[in-house]
């Protein structure tokens, strides 16, 4: 087997702690050869761990890509908006490349993306890493086997966790689409494409509702402060104070995101200073906090797409609905039930745990171990989220956020026309 060389664009959470490990716990498949990362911390600690020369890390992306190819393959884990130009210089400097998902907030920048890995002849994967998991890969498994009959409808909702909303979209990276992209882009962009695998056709209509309701200035407790340690009044009863969420002991994800030195002392520092001590009804958040889209699909597929910040769990949980059955699934708990509707006979099926330190219910390692899998055969094999194929999703997802602001059904073939 052709061990494959590997450059890293990005060691922050998804690059150094989701894809990068796979290398570790299969080194006979890969090596990291390069890396680039701003943070000087984050920098060392990837070159330790993988122990890369100092004249093969880069604080800069360009000073990385400016060198003759290093490695067969590129990893690009940069934040949203800072996708589209080193992907197309990967792409055009003999690249293959894995890049984070979304491809782009711009939809213009996700076609030129694809059109130039077609162009040069080089695999573009995106890290639509759900399709890679156990739980989805059995029910697009069972929908081809008709357990259900013909597929009729979907509904299918992203319960975010009033937690992790808190984290990632109201003080974190992803809280303002001026800086990232939309919430049905960043977030739900894999939903978008785990409904269109599993309706099994185009999308032709697509509509979506939903604001910013909770997390603003209006509804902050009276006498709330700007930073949750200023004698917060609400400390005792406020699901969001930042101490609950944070000075917990761990040190792990979330912990991590907020800073490097995960000590208490470290921790208090970035609740004083940073953006993820600041109280959640006073920060420059402008994301939704709740949606829903409604899509028809060519095959007269209708689905029905719920997200949540309101919800405990962070989980997604499916009901899928044939002409002689329907399915049940909850991904947290790797469980699907089937009921027949001739019988009344349900079947559960409890998928075992994926083996590894991977999120997405293994996805994150799934998806490295097809992406290795594409480039050591040269591209002879289409992955199963090629740029072709996440394009349209991501348009999807671009629809149904111009859906969402005008009040009006969008018809995808008129959308995509624009561009």
């Amino acid at each position: 087997m052709k061990k494959i060389t590997l450059a890293l664009l990005g060691a922050g959470h998804r690059g150094m702690l989701s894809y990068a490990p796979y290398v570790l716990e299969n080194p006979h498949e890969a090596e990291f050869v390069a890396v680039a990362e701003p943070d000087p911390v984050r920098l060392e600690q990837f070159k330790q761990q993988y122990s890369i020369p100092d004249d093969r890390c880069f604080t800069d992306w360009h000073d990385l890509l400016a060198q003759p190819q290093l490695a067969d393959a590129i990893l690009i884990c940069t934040q949203d908006r800072m996708h589209f130009e080193p992907t197309i210089a990967a792409l055009k400097a003999g690249y293959h490349v894995l890049l984070e998902k979304p491809m782009s907030p711009e939809p213009a920048e996700c076609i030129e993306m694809e059109r130039c890995a077609r162009e040069h002849n080089r695999i573009l994967s995106i890290c639509h890493v759900l399709r890679y998991t156990d739980f989805f890969a059995t029910i697009k498994k069972l929908l081809e086997d008709g357990a259900i009959g013909r597929l009729m409808s979907i509904q299918h909702n992203e319960n975010v966790g009033y937690w992790h909303y808190g984290h990632s979209f109201v003080r974190g990276n992803w809280r303002n689409s001026d800086l990232s992209s939309p919430m049905i882009l960043q977030k739900s962009c894999h939903d978008m494409d785990i409904l269109l695998w599993l309706a099994g056709a185009d999308c032709v209509h697509i509509s979506s509702f939903g604001t910013l309701t909770h997390f603003r200035p209006e509804n902050a407790p009276e006498g709330a402060p700007q930073r949750c340690l200023d004698n917060c009044p609400v400390a005792e009863t406020c699901p969001w104070y930042a101490p609950k969420l944070y000075l917990t002991g761990q040190t792990g994800w979330p912990v991590s995101v907020i800073t490097n030195d995960t000590s208490r002392e470290g921790v208090i520092k970035a609740l004083q200073e940073g953006p993820y001590g600041r109280c959640v009804y006073h920060c420059d958040n402008n994301v939704v906090d709740h949606q829903v889209v409604n899509l028809e699909f060519a095959n007269e597929v209708t689905a029905v797409f719920t997200m949540s910040a309101f919800t405990n769990d962070v989980d997604r949980t499916l009901k899928l609905m044939g002409t002689k059955g329907e399915l049940r699934a909850a991904m947290g708990k790797n469980e699907i039930e089937i009921t027949d509707f001739s019988t009344g006979h349900k079947q559960v099926i409890n998928l075992s745990r994926p083996k590894g330190h991977y999120g997405h219910g293994g996805g994150d390692g799934g998806i490295m171990r097809d992406f290795l899998k594409l480039v050591r055969n040269d591209g002879q094999v289409e992955g199963l989220t090629s740029a072709a194929t996440s394009v349209q999703s991501h348009l999807m997802a671009f629809a149904a956020e111009q859906s969402r602001l005008e009040h009006r059904v969008v018809h995808l073939q008129e959308y995509y026309q624009q561009f």
